[in-house]
């Protein structure tokens, strides 16, 4: 995320139940002080961090004195509801000493997958960074069917690192790494400290059972990694209870498993848009938007839109022309096309007097824009 010219480092760092319950036993707030301690440390760097935080049904069956974990789906739903807002309160607490705010959000993976709440939660997030708090996400598990029953948070975590194109994943877990074969079962196994996302030999070194608190184990890590790696991002799987894990990572020690992403951001965002074939709009802009897109990296604002054409929704993909016809890129859309039709040539900060409202400044945001000339 850019903010003020100055270019920050943003992590989404996923934190396992059996890490912050302590397998179960409750929130570990002494765990979640040390996390909280580095989180502070890493912003003093210039490091902005999304937490994506596990915990509340084991947390929620602490709470209620269950011992195992719960086979009927509303069970399940009241203990995450139970444990949501204890779970909360220790991140709020952590956070304290610090002076950093932190901000709840709950999702599902429907809404990373819906255009229009694709944008809010993106928009939510990065509003929250820039307010130097920070977001604490986790699964919306009192109304979600699948996720609560087959889902997972990491593969929640990879899906918040590839909506706001984070530079790195972190998976906080019981485990030191990836290992070449499961070392609970092989003590000689040696750790992988380094490897492509991609690399299809990782998938059958692991195994896909989870602890008893969490739904999924190191198979889920491996491909929740080859989401991120999408947005270009490397994921590290690091032992959450290792002293400093974070800044060790910040500091480039060698630490876990680190995945790589295979290609840039912009490849992987640049793959994506060329790839969709049902473009529902178009936009033409001036020679000065041009020039500010292409040049000098700027988004795209509503002054500089001369007409629109086609009928698009918030977060549908629409290709932009300049005066001449031709294509000069194409991005996502804050805005619907007849909200478009009623700012154009319009000073942002006339938006609210022309709509009554403001999603935002820009028409096309930068991180959301690829060119294609």
């Amino acid at each position: 995320m850019r903010m003020k010219g100055v270019e920050k480092q943003v992590w989404v760092v996923k934190i396992g139940s059996a890490m912050i319950t302590n397998d179960g036993r409750g929130v570990d707030e002494a765990r979640i002080h040390h996390w909280c301690e580095q989180v502070a440390k890493l912003h003093e760097k210039g490091i902005q961090v999304v937490l994506v935080s596990s915990g509340a049904v084991a947390e929620g069956m602490k709470l209620l004195k269950w011992h195992e974990r719960p086979q009927f789906l509303s069970e399940l739903q009241a203990a995450a509801s139970v444990g949501q807002s204890s779970l909360i309160r220790a991140w709020s607490r952590g956070f304290m000493p610090f002076n950093l705010n932190v901000g709840q959000i709950l999702l599902t993976h429907e809404d990373a997958a819906d255009r229009q709440r694709y944008l809010n939660i993106k928009n939510t997030i990065n509003t929250l960074l820039q307010y130097d708090a920070v977001p604490v996400i986790n699964e919306n598990d009192t109304i979600s069917f699948s996720e609560i029953k087959f889902g997972d948070n990491d593969t929640l975590g990879a899906l918040v690192a590839n909506l706001i194109e984070a530079d790195n994943y972190i998976i906080l877990t019981d485990q030191e790494g990836v290992y070449e074969a499961d070392p609970r079962k092989n003590p000689d196994a040696k750790m992988i400290h380094e490897a492509d996302a991609h690399d299809e030999r990782l998938l059958g070194m692991v195994t896909s059972e989870g602890g008893k608190f969490g739904t999924g184990g190191m198979y889920t890590k491996i491909t929740a990694s080859h989401i991120a790696a999408t947005s270009g991002t490397n994921t590290y799987i690091v032992k959450g209870d290792r002293p400093n894990a974070l800044l060790d990572i910040a500091n480039a020690a060698k630490v876990g498993t680190k995945l790589k992403a295979d290609g840039s951001v912009i490849a992987a965002k640049k793959r994506w848009m060329l790839a969709q074939k049902q473009i529902k709009g178009h936009l033409v802009i001036d020679d000065g938007a041009v020039k500010a897109m292409l040049e000098d990296g700027k988004s795209l604002l509503p002054i500089g839109v001369i007409a629109v054409d086609g009928n698009f929704d918030r977060g549908d993909i629409v290709v932009c022309i300049d005066q001449e016809g031709r294509e000069i890129g194409r991005g996502l859309s804050n805005y619907h096309s007849l909200e478009i039709e009623n700012i154009l040539r319009t000073p942002s900060s006339e938006i609210v007097d022309k709509l009554g409202y403001i999603i935002t400044d820009e028409l096309i945001h930068r991180n959301n824009w690829v060119e294609t000339q």
